[in-house]
C-alpha cells in the first residue's frame, strides 16, 4: 500500500487528539492550612483516580494568603474558614462581571492543644477560662480555675506558654469567634478576626506552626484544627458546652449540627451551638472560587475549568470519604446541595459549563 499525503495527514491528526486526551492539566489553589492534611489526601486520590493526568497543587499559606491570591488571580481557587466579606465580594463581581462562590468543602472541629508532661488528652476546660488564659490572666497549669474543672488530674505548677497565629487565619477567625462569644471581656477588648491583637503569647504561622510550638514547648497551650492533633498525637482538651455537657471533638455529632442548623448563606461558624452533643468550637473551610471562570487569569483554557470543576465535584462527593480518617466531618447534605447549585453557575465565556457536567 503505497503512503499518501492523506495518510499522513490523518496520523497527524490521531497523534494531536491522542496528545490532547492525554494531556496532564494542573488544578493550583492556595490558602488555609485548616484543611491541608485533607486536601493533600484528595490531591493524591485523585491524581490516583485520572492515573495521572490531574495534578492538584495545594498551597497551605493561611487563609489570608488564599484570600490574597484568590483576588490577585494567581491560583485557580483559594481556601479560607473565612467567609469573603461583602468589599472583597463587590470588588470581585465589579472586575469579573460575576459572583465570587464561598463553596463549603469540609467541616472540622478547633480543639486546645497542650504539652503537658505527664498529662495525657482529656483535661477540660471552659470558655471562661480559656477566654482568661489568653487574656493574660491565667498563667499556670495549677490554677484554682483550670484545677476545678479537672479535679482528678493533678496539674503542675507550670507556667502557661500561650501559642497562636501569627499570619492571617481562618482558625483564628473560628477561635476568636468563639471567644468573643463565651467572654464579654474578650468581646470588648479583642473581637475576632483572621489576624487579631493578641494580648499575651507567641505566635507562629499555619497550623502547622502552632502545633511544632506547642509539641516542643513544656507547658505551651494552642489552637488547632482536630485533624492537626490526630496527626501530630498532641494532647488535646475537652470542652464544656452550652448545655454544660463535658465534650470530646466529635466529627459526626458536628456534622449533625451543621445539618440542622446550615444557613442560606453558610455563613456559620459552629461556636457555642446549643446542640446538647455539639462540640462548641467548629466551623467550615470554603472553596473560593470565580463564577466566569474564564475571568481567572490563572485558569488558561475551558479545558483547564472543567477540569477544575470536576475536581470540585468529586471533592465534596467521593472524597469525603477521606474525611472522618483525617479528623474532619463529612460535609452535611444541605451543604453538598448548595454547593451544587452554585457549580451550576460556574461558566466559560457564558456557556453553563457547570451545569453540563454535574448534570
Amino acid at each position: 500500500m503505497r503512503f499518501t499525503k492523506k495518510m499522513a495527514a490523518a496520523l497527524v491528526i490521531a497523534a494531536a487528539m491522542s496528545t490532547a486526551f492525554a494531556q496532564k492539566i494542573e488544578v493550583i489553589g492556595a490558602g488555609a492550612s485548616f484543611p491541608a492534611p485533607l486536601v493533600t489526601a484528595m490531591a493524591d486520590q485523585y491524581r490516583t483516580l485520572t492515573d495521572g493526568r490531574v495534578t492538584v497543587n495545594y498551597q497551605s499559606i493561611g487563609s489570608g494568603g488564599g484570600i490574597r491570591q484568590f483576588g490577585e488571580q494567581t491560583i485557580m481557587f483559594g481556601m479560607t474558614e473565612a467567609f469573603l466579606n461583602d468589599e472583597i465580594v463587590e470588588e470581585v463581581e465589579k472586575k469579573t462581571g460575576g459572583r465570587a462562590f464561598n463553596m463549603p468543602i469540609t467541616l472540622a472541629d478547633v480543639v486546645v492543644t497542650y504539652n503537658v508532661p505527664g498529662v495525657k488528652e482529656g483535661v477540660v476546660f471552659n470558655g471562661e477560662v480559656l477566654a482568661d488564659i489568653f487574656l493574660g490572666k491565667i498563667k499556670k497549669w495549677n490554677d484554682k480555675n483550670i484545677q476545678a474543672l479537672n479535679k482528678s488530674i493533678k496539674l503542675p505548677n507550670l507556667n502557661i506558654t500561650v501559642v497562636h497565629r501569627s499570619d492571617g487565619s481562618g482558625t483564628t477567625n473560628i477561635w476568636t469567634s468563639y471567644l468573643t462569644k463565651v467572654s464579654k471581656e474578650w468581646a470588648d477588648k479583642i473581637g475576632y478576626a483572621t489576624s487579631v491583637n493578641w494580648p499575651v503569647g507567641v505566635g507562629a504561622k499555619g497550623n502547622e506552626g502552632v502545633a511544632g510550638v506547642v509539641m516542643n514547648t513544656p507547658g505551651a497551650l494552642g489552637y488547632n484544627s482536630y485533624a492537626y492533633a490526630l496527626l501530630n498525637k498532641i494532647s488535646y482538651g475537652y470542652l464544656i458546652n452550652k448545655s454544660g455537657n463535658t465534650i470530646k471533638p466529635n466529627f459526626e455529632a458536628t456534622s449533625e449540627a451543621a445539618n440542622i442548623d446550615l444557613p442560606e448563606d453558610t455563613r456559620i461558624i459552629f461556636t457555642d451551638t446549643p446542640a446538647a452533643q455539639g462540640y462548641p468550637v467548629a466551623g467550615f473551610t470554603w472553596m473560593l472560587v470565580y463564577e466566569n471562570l474564564e475571568k481567572n487569569k490563572a485558569i488558561k483554557s475551558k479545558n483547564e475549568a472543567e477540569e477544575l470543576i470536576k475536581f470540585l465535584i468529586w471533592a465534596i462527593t467521593d472524597g469525603q470519604g477521606l474525611s472522618e480518617r483525617l479528623g474532619y466531618a463529612k460535609l452535611p447534605k444541605a451543604a453538598v446541595d448548595k454547593n451544587k447549585a452554585m457549580i451550576r453557575e460556574l461558566k466559560w465565556n457564558g456557556e453553563e459549563i457547570g451545569k453540563k457536567i454535574l448534570g
